[in-house]
């Protein structure tokens, strides 16, 4: 696989590898920049790794048993998220799925489930593909060879996506950017890996900078509003004939599998539509950006893609019928969720004692599994580093699923997952008929790895219309 037709395949931008893995308090200001440079070679290759940053275990599950072993097998005592990644997600979740753990987290899983069962979807791919064709007829009003930051525009795509099919809300523009704005600042803002966690030294958890979080709790408060003013449409009548999320959590609505049917107090309810409503656009949006990235670095895929929609949807809207006849499509997403998944640090920490490869787990110790690693393992796929959908094409072998997890894995499994697969193939193949999207010639991507994996300052992208 090393060239296809004769022609080199693409390698896009990756994070530059130090010599020697490690972090110190010396180099936690360029950690917090990127979460990903401070992985050595070594770590690409390593089935599993164990250290220790001054009083603190870590232990890095590098390979698909050791991933099944944490997220899976013995999920009962690796459910609990690590102190960073409270922390971090604390201020804007609150108790939502994303945090909680226990019996808190199954009851609240329970909950948010009933709009993401399958029998939703074809409504749900009919409302992102009109989506998209909204946009799309927004970029018809610009000339031909306008810029556009396409990762703030896959954002306010995705953000009215979700608030249309899984809250039931007609979410303005206006609206949708102040979600990404938001959620954009929070990220830059809150202090995801502090001094105190990440080295076991208690004694400086109040060190904090104020400025920071004063930043943080505005960027929260915006995100705040927006979900407010949606339950508040809610609750004033403005409710969907069909089940939705909010009728689900405030009015305790029963889909048609009999789950559902428990309501939860306004702040519970709050916290988990704050949940869904990030997570359903942002990972969604991030790799959106970054698969329209990699198409332009690629002419042969990029050609082979536009060539299958064109002949698939003869210029027709598509429908979630479309989706199993676009297997190349399907192919190019996925492989964009592998080279750059949107959620690249997944955490827990241990409650018990265990054993893992032989080596010692102690109650505590932190264990990372980073779908970034995993999907760029070297032992694990050939030319980890290359953009080369064909991987992902019917009749060749799936990659173990505990090693391709760019939605989690086990118990804690993105509950959108089918949802943003969907949306996904859907929106690349509504915009792609219409338009084609280029790099400006002095634009360096680089790669921004905080809570999500985002290019970094943005995408800007030239428009071509292709009808």
């Amino acid at each position: 696989m090393n060239m296809y037709d004769n022609k080199p395949l693409f390698i896009p931008v990756t994070t530059p590898r130090p010599l020697i893995f490690g972090l110190s308090l010396w180099n936690m200001s360029g950690f917090r920049r990127n979460m990903l440079s401070i992985w050595s070679d070594k770590a690409y290759r390593a089935r599993k790794l164990s250290f220790k940053l001054l009083n603190q275990d870590y232990f890095l599950c590098n390979s698909p048993d050791t991933v099944r072993r944490v997220f899976l097998d013995r999920h009962d005592i690796y459910d609990k998220k690590s102190p960073q990644m409270r922390n971090a997600l604390e201020p804007l979740l609150g108790d939502g799925l994303f945090v909680s753990d226990g019996e808190l987290w199954r009851e609240r899983r329970k909950a948010c489930s009933p709009p993401f069962e399958s029998s939703f979807l074809p409504g749900f791919a009919a409302i992102m593909s009109r989506s998209a064709v909204e946009m799309a007829d927004r970029w018809q009003a610009m000339p031909n060879g306008a810029s556009v930051d396409v990762l703030n525009e896959m954002a306010r795509l995705t953000a009215q996506i979700i608030g249309r099919t899984v809250f039931g809300d007609d979410v303005s523009d206006e609206d949708a950017a102040k979600v990404v704005n938001g959620f954009t600042e929070y990220q830059h803002t809150i202090n995801q890996i502090d001094y105190a966690d990440t080295f076991g030294l208690p004694f400086l958890r109040g060190l904090v900078n104020p400025l920071r979080r004063r930043k943080a709790a505005r960027a929260t408060a915006e995100v705040h509003q927006v979900i407010d003013q949606i339950i508040e449409r809610y609750q004033q009548g403005n409710k969907p004939d069909c089940l939705t999320l909010l009728s689900v959590l405030l009015d305790g609505d029963v889909s048609a599998s009999g789950k559902g049917g428990c309501p939860l107090h306004t702040e519970a309810a709050r916290n988990e539509a704050i949940v869904m409503f990030m997570a359903g656009h942002e990972t969604t949006a991030n790799a959106l950006a970054w698969t329209w990235y990699l198409l332009d670095g690629c002419d042969r895929s990029r050609d082979k893609m536009y060539a299958e929609i064109d002949q698939v949807l003869q210029g027709r809207t598509p429908t979630l019928e479309d989706v199993a006849n676009l297997p190349f499509t399907r192919a190019v997403f996925e492989e964009s969720l592998r080279l750059y998944p949107p959620v690249p640090l997944l955490s827990r920490q241990a409650r018990e004692e265990d054993e893992i490869r032989g080596a010692k787990v102690k109650p505590g110790t932190i264990m990372l599994v980073l779908p970034w690693l995993l999907h760029r393992h070297e032992k694990e796929w050939d030319n980890p580093e290359a953009f080369y959908p064909e991987r992902f094409m019917p009749g060749n072998p799936r990659p173990d699923k505990f090693l391709y997890i760019p939605f989690s894995v086990g118990h804690r499994v993105c509950l959108g997952l089918r949802f943003g697969l969907t949306e996904g193939i859907l929106c690349l193949a509504t915009l792609a008929q219409r338009y084609r999207l280029r790099l400006p010639e002095n634009h360096k991507v680089d790669i921004e790895c905080r809570l999500t994996l985002r290019p970094k300052d943005g995408l800007p992208m030239i428009l071509e219309k292709r009808l």
